[in-house]
């Protein structure tokens, strides 16, 4: 975990009921949801496995260790966690090593919440090197916070990385509008008590009692997210 938290950011500077905005990365803020998957086609062809399509959707959005478990065991590869999580990891940075593809909307409002000065948090279940990498296209100096998956006990579909970060903005989670694009983030912001905007990228994700379903960050502004607060209370 890395952060700048200054003990000024308690709440946001227009006092607002909205006190942090946590991000998630891959699918959500860049395109790189399908880089991890040539990644790992990739790394498996190398083995002489051929990965299902239908797969594709299990291993999106997921801890690295539960999507290389499950190819491991799908495939029946004779290759560990560790090596394979490492290999995986090699192949996903070459394809990102010139620049990461921003998704539509995400530097709009990246750019909005740095200029009204919203504690802002990245929550990745990306590893750290990963999420270094992607932060040089991102801009390091938009998140107070950054979350990586290999830096808590239990990454997402748990709420840990959520309640860190939260606990380390000096927020309550009911007061955080967590942003995600897959059914294993969404599980875990609302299970630490985050209101959740999901923006659907692989999968399908219903509307549900403090969620809000959107389809694309073209949609979601500042005003959006403090109204979702307030519609709570």
């Amino acid at each position: 975990m890395t952060s700048t938290v200054p003990a000024s950011l308690t709440r946001t500077a227009d006092g607002s009921a909205l006190q942090a905005v946590l991000l998630d990365m891959d699918g959500t803020l860049v395109d790189t949801e399908g880089f991890w998957w040539e990644a790992e086609v990739a790394v498996f062809g190398e083995m002489g496995h051929s990965l299902d399509e239908s797969w594709r959707d299990v291993v999106v959005g997921g801890p690295m260790s539960r999507s290389a478990r499950f190819l491991i065991e799908a495939t029946g590869a004779d290759i560990g966690l560790a090596e394979l999580s490492v290999l995986l990891n090699e192949h996903f940075e070459a394809r990102i090593a010139d620049r990461v593809p921003l998704m539509p909307g995400a530097e709009r409002l990246l750019s909005e919440l740095a200029r009204h000065n919203v504690p802002t948090a990245l929550v990745s279940a990306s590893h750290r090197r990963v999420i270094d990498q992607v932060l040089s296209s991102l801009g390091r100096d938009r998140f107070h916070l950054t979350v990586a998956g290999d830096e808590v006990p239990r990454t997402k579909p748990h709420p840990d990385p959520y309640l860190l970060a939260a606990k380390t903005l000096g927020a309550h989670p009911a007061r955080c509008a967590v942003v995600e694009d897959t059914a294993t983030g969404v599980a875990a912001a609302e299970a630490a008590g985050c209101r959740v905007v999901a923006v659907p990228s692989v999968g399908l994700i219903a509307p549900a009692p403090g969620r809000t379903v959107v389809g694309s960050l073209e949609d979601v502004d500042l005003a959006f997210l403090r109204s979702l607060i307030t519609t709570m209370n």
